[in-house]
């Protein structure tokens, strides 16, 4: 079993479902439902790679209120290792609103609150635990990501960088080389300003991503359509399997990029560890819900074997 350290957001999603969002100066009643959920990538990935078979310590900075305490259960409750948390009395938990209308439109504000006092001595603290590899997002502020991945190449420890939520501000030369970096079509656009939709515009988008990261492999992330694999010299179209249905598309990424990160740690073989990544996207879209949604790893293999996939 692998152990991964994932340095990364820690929110309280709360999702309001509406018809329609209020026009302003407009107040409306509306019974679409509310819930507060555990929410954040860096979280969520945590949760998806404990799931999915890996020894998981999350790092990241809890407000001292009563989301804190309930995301810090829900951790506990899941499986993490969580010696790596820590609590800021002075900054909130962070939040995360979700506004979700009847027309598919989906709209999400975060605040950050304690996400942005993760310290440089946390994340240092963090690598007691001696991981294989270091995971991580970009909710967290752009500085600590840097740090984190300093100290990680520092020790010889493999990166692994989802690359969301994506910003062209973000000094993407400055990290050192990273073993995958993965963002989807829309980061990637975001990127480099090409979208990625067909081979040859998503050929011309990981190119000029190679030329901004220092990466071993690069894949881009294609929803229903699957994954790109670029690895400097070669690439692969790798089609995804049809889920069963669509149910929820909430944790699909999370699951996706953490499904990639063990299987590649431990087989070697990133072109299959790209399969079994799309195998795991594909059965959590079916399952409505956000981190409670991602299989676990004899879900993925007995997904993949009834597709021969």
């Amino acid at each position: 079993m692998k152990k991964i350290l994932v340095i990364g957001a820690a929110n309280m999603d709360l999702t309001l479902n509406m018809f329609r969002l209020p026009a302003p100066g407009e107040t409306i009643s509306d019974d679409g439902g509310i819930a507060y959920i555990p929410g954040g990538r860096g979280a969520g990935a945590a949760v998806a790679l404990h799931r999915l078979g890996a020894d998981c310590t999350f790092c990241a900075k809890l407000g001292q209120d009563l989301h804190g305490q309930k995301l810090y259960h829900f951790y506990k409750s899941e499986g993490l290792s969580t010696a790596a948390i820590k609590v800021d009395p002075n900054a909130p938990t962070g939040l995360a609103v979700v506004m979700n209308e009847a027309d598919g439109k989906r709209r999400t504000l975060v605040y950050p609150g304690a996400n942005a006092t993760l310290s440089s001595e946390n994340i240092l603290d963090a690598f007691a635990c001696e991981p294989d590899a270091l995971y991580l997002g970009f909710e967290i502020p752009f500085s600590m990501v840097l740090t984190a991945a300093r100290i990680a190449a520092s020790k010889g420890i493999p990166i692994i960088v989802d690359a969301s939520p994506a910003s062209k501000e973000y000094p993407l030369d400055q990290l050192p080389p990273v073993e995958i970096f993965s963002p989807n079509e829309e980061e990637a656009e975001e990127y480099v300003g090409i979208r990625p939709a067909g081979s040859d515009s998503s050929l011309r988008a990981a190119l000029a991503l190679y030329r901004k990261v220092k990466c071993r492999y690069l894949v881009i992330k294609q929803g229903s359509r699957g994954a790109f694999l670029y690895d400097g010299k070669h690439y692969h179209m790798i089609p995804a399997p049809r889920p069963d249905k669509v149910v929820d598309t909430t944790a699909a990424g999370d699951a996706f990029t953490a499904a990639l990160t063990v299987a590649y740690l431990e087989s070697g073989d990133m072109t299959d560890a790209t399969r079994f990544a799309c195998a795991a996207g594909a059965i959590t879209v079916s399952r409505e819900g956000a981190a409670s949604t991602v299989p676990s790893a004899s879900e993925v293999l007995a997904f993949r074997a009834s597709r021969g996939y």
